[in-house]
């Protein structure tokens, strides 16, 4: 079972439990999962369930009810059964990712801002992707008072234009040097080490470039790939990433030559694919498909000056 299934039937089943128990309560929770771990992703399967997998759901409160009447409400969310479905809540190590919390908590933790609402443009910028979508998986099952859905809505709606067009240059900026560049170069010396280092450079900026294209967090790294199939521009990145295990297998062979030959098929036509989706969103008109070429343009787009005088590589991180 899906853990996302799992926790709304643990909810449904529960809540008037819990709500009877804590009646001041109720109409005052946003409930649901969102947060760390696969199963807020929907991408949890048979190996997730060997930790921090079992019946359970967050409770979302304001500050001022946290300190009403929180301690109360998780003392009741603790005596609920441990036992549903054949699952057990014994397991569990990460046990502040469920239960009562302040929202403001929960928030802080991902945006590093209580309400979730960072301030500026570089506050923005050096969120981690990884972060912010945490921060607006899973699912919410009821919010009575909304601030919580409120918060997450405005983070849904995606990054600042001008933060976007900032994290699309860096990937351009990641994905020419370490893909169509030096990965190409290091395969040519015979280091391959230094190949697989670049390539995997090359392959997390181009999941992340997807993902930003498309208006949407990239998720930690072990899931970006799992991400990338579900997203409408990005799903054509598959059948060429799908391609770097024959690559991979070349170079541990040590035949350079078709090792060569594999890693310009892949980088060309994935940056093929990324200046064509530029050019439909109007981020830059250049006809070059070495993506640093396009990195003046895609900058001069930049409307807020402090962000635009940044250089380009400085977000190079997801």
């Amino acid at each position: 079972m899906k853990g996302l299934i799992l926790a709304r039937k643990y909810y449904e089943t529960y809540i008037e439990q819990l709500l009877t128990a804590v009646p001041e309560a109720r109409g005052r929770i946003a409930a649901g999962l969102a947060g760390e771990g696969s199963q807020c992703f929907g991408y949890d399967d048979h190996i997730s369930q060997d930790h921090d997998f079992g019946p359970g759901f967050c409770i979302w409160l304001s500050d001022a009810d946290f300190a009403a009447f929180g301690g109360k409400l998780q003392q009741a969310y603790d005596a609920l059964p441990d036992e549903f479905e054949g699952f057990s809540r014994k397991g569990f190590i990460a046990r502040d990712r469920l239960g009562v919390m302040p929202m403001s908590r929960f928030y802080q933790q991902f945006t590093s801002f209580p309400d979730g609402r960072p301030q500026t443009m570089v506050d923005w910028l050096f969120i981690p992707e990884a972060q912010l979508a945490a921060a607006t998986n899973g699912e919410i099952f009821e919010d009575g008072p909304g601030f919580f859905s409120g918060i997450r809505e405005g983070l849904l709606r995606f990054y600042p234009e001008d933060v976007r067009r900032k994290k699309i240059a860096a990937r351009a900026a990641v994905m020419s040097q370490a893909g169509q560049y030096n990965l190409l170069r290091c395969i040519k010396r015979e280091d391959t080490v230094a190949a697989t280092l670049a390539l995997a450079r090359f392959t997390e900026a181009a999941i992340s470039m997807a993902h930003l294209l498309d208006g949407r967090y990239t998720p930690f790294y072990k899931w970006g790939f799992r991400s990338l199939k579900s997203l409408p521009f990005g799903r054509g990145f598959v059948c060429h990433l799908d391609r770097i295990p024959e690559l991979e297998k070349s170079l541990y062979e040590r035949d350079f030559v078709k090792a060569h030959n594999q890693a310009f098929a892949i980088t060309e036509s994935i940056c093929k694919l990324a200046v064509k989706e530029l050019h439909r969103q109007g981020l830059s008109i250049i006809e070059s498909d070495f993506l640093q070429d396009h990195l003046p343009e895609i900058m001069d787009g930049i409307a807020d000056d402090r962000l635009r005088s940044l250089p380009p590589m400085l977000d190079c991180q997801n």
